[in-house]
């Protein structure tokens, strides 16, 4: 998906300006945005490249002027009334006013603590070898999916480095689209600043994280 959110390499967006000893959260209603995230995620009515997805497409002007948790809640918003769990109404007013379409998983406040330390694992298990392997020479594919992508456009069609192997994990394009895990080889490629800028970059080099239908070899 070519959304808004894909800024990476942008320009005239403003330099990235790190807040000292940032606080985890800028006020209480962002706590209560990521608590009802876990929450209703636990639900189980959608993975978490669907929710990704979600967030990546709010209109481009909505997204801009929103901040962080402001963008999780609107996610989390539409995808509630995509799947019935919830009515405009009941958004607007805060207020129930028809019941459940079906029942769904609670995650209970005891459950908390373990449910978030034990985590979920993207980690899976696939037949067969990786195709890439540490010091190959690859190029990255030129795509433009209409859906959820974790390839960023300003690394498409470069050519990089794989300089680690993560094992196999949860394809994220197919996840998104509700199609099955399908996992995938992931590797870390570096690409050098000028790949992807050209000469007049101040950057060195890039670091990404790419699953194997992202790659082919240079």
């Amino acid at each position: 998906m070519n959304g808004v959110h894909d800024m990476g390499g942008a320009q005239n967006f403003g330099p990235v300006a790190p807040e000292p000893d940032e606080p985890r959260f800028h006020a209480p209603w962002e706590r209560r945005a990521f608590a009802l995230t876990l929450a209703v995620g636990s639900a189980r009515r959608w993975n978490l490249d669907q929710a990704r997805s979600a967030r990546e497409s709010l209109p481009p002007a909505q997204y801009l002027a929103s901040s962080y948790y402001r963008i999780w809640l609107d996610g989390l918003c539409a995808l509630m009334l995509e799947r019935g769990m919830v009515t405009r109404e009941e958004l607007a007013d805060g207020r129930m006013h028809e019941p459940p379409a079906r029942p769904f998983g609670v995650l209970a406040a005891d459950k908390v603590t373990a449910v978030l330390a034990r985590g979920g694992s993207t980690a899976r298990a696939v037949a067969g070898e990786a195709r890439f392997h540490v010091g190959d020479a690859v190029r990255t594919r030129e795509i433009n999916p209409p859906t959820h992508t974790r390839l960023p456009r300003y690394c498409r069609g470069k050519r990089g480095t794989v300089v680690m192997l993560h094992g196999a994990h949860v394809f994220p394009d197919a996840n998104a689209r509700g199609t099955g895990e399908d996992p995938q080889w992931l590797y870390t490629v570096r690409f050098e600043g000028a790949e992807l800028w050209g000469a007049d970059t101040s950057a060195t080099a890039v670091h990404v994280d790419c699953w194997e239908p992202y790659l082919e070899r240079a």
